[in-house]
């Protein structure tokens, strides 16, 4: 990886899966940032009885999210002056032994954004409702390039909230299948994140730092 190079991350899968308590956590572990799933922000503020149309907005909507939070990262470090990131320990100075021993590239020359939903979530929710898909979301899949998907399982109990749509496990186990379907036929390194939310967030960990070694 170039030392410039922001690593990015994306965390999918279906709803009611962990996605953003996993990206939250990941970013306060790394003592980086993350960018949240804009449909969130989207639907809370025109409602929930959205039209095909309006999924097009929301993936465009993410992806001035995610180039938002993308910039900001960039724009908070330079190798050239050897910032580090807001809040974040400086392992060349602190002598903490988890710059030696975790294999993490410091802050300088790494830098991780972790992204809760991409455009296969888009091509995902386009499909399983309406049975087809934007071609801008198909293009920007094509176009993006990513590091890393951690893949959630819907081995969590299911959560009801004001947004979320599919309560039964048949129809998550669906879900799953074709997000992994999407996972195995692509070539960005996947990881399977189950169990509990500490067993998750140490799957996680662990296929970060396998990647940034």
């Amino acid at each position: 990886m170039e030392s410039n190079q922001i690593i990015k991350i994306v965390v999918i899968g279906p709803e009611s899966t962990g996605k953003s308590t996993l990206s939250e956590q990941l970013a306060d572990h790394y003592h980086t940032s993350w960018c949240p799933e804009y449909a969130r922000e989207y639907l809370l503020k025109h409602g929930t009885s959205y039209s095909y149309d309006d999924l097009l907005t929301i993936a465009q909507g993410q992806i001035k999210l995610e180039e938002k939070h993308e910039g900001e990262v960039r724009k908070s470090e330079s190798p050239k002056d050897g910032k580090i990131l807001p809040g974040a320990t400086d392992f060349r100075t602190s002598g903490l032994p988890e710059f030696q021993s975790s294999g993490l590239r410091d802050f300088r020359t790494s830098r991780l954004l972790f992204i809760d939903t991409d455009m296969y979530v888009m091509k995902v929710w386009c499909d399983f409702v309406y049975g087809k898909c934007h071609q801008y979301i198909l293009d920007e899949i094509k176009n993006r390039k990513y590091d890393l998907y951690l893949l959630c399982n819907v081995d969590l109990p299911w959560v009801k909230d004001e947004l979320r749509e599919y309560p039964d496990l048949e129809t998550r186990e669906k879900l799953y299948r074709i997000y992994k379907d999407l996972m195995t036929h692509q070539s960005v390194p996947w990881v399977d994140i189950s169990g509990n939310y500490e067993e998750r967030l140490q799957k996680a960990i662990a296929a970060v730092d396998a990647l940034v070694k």
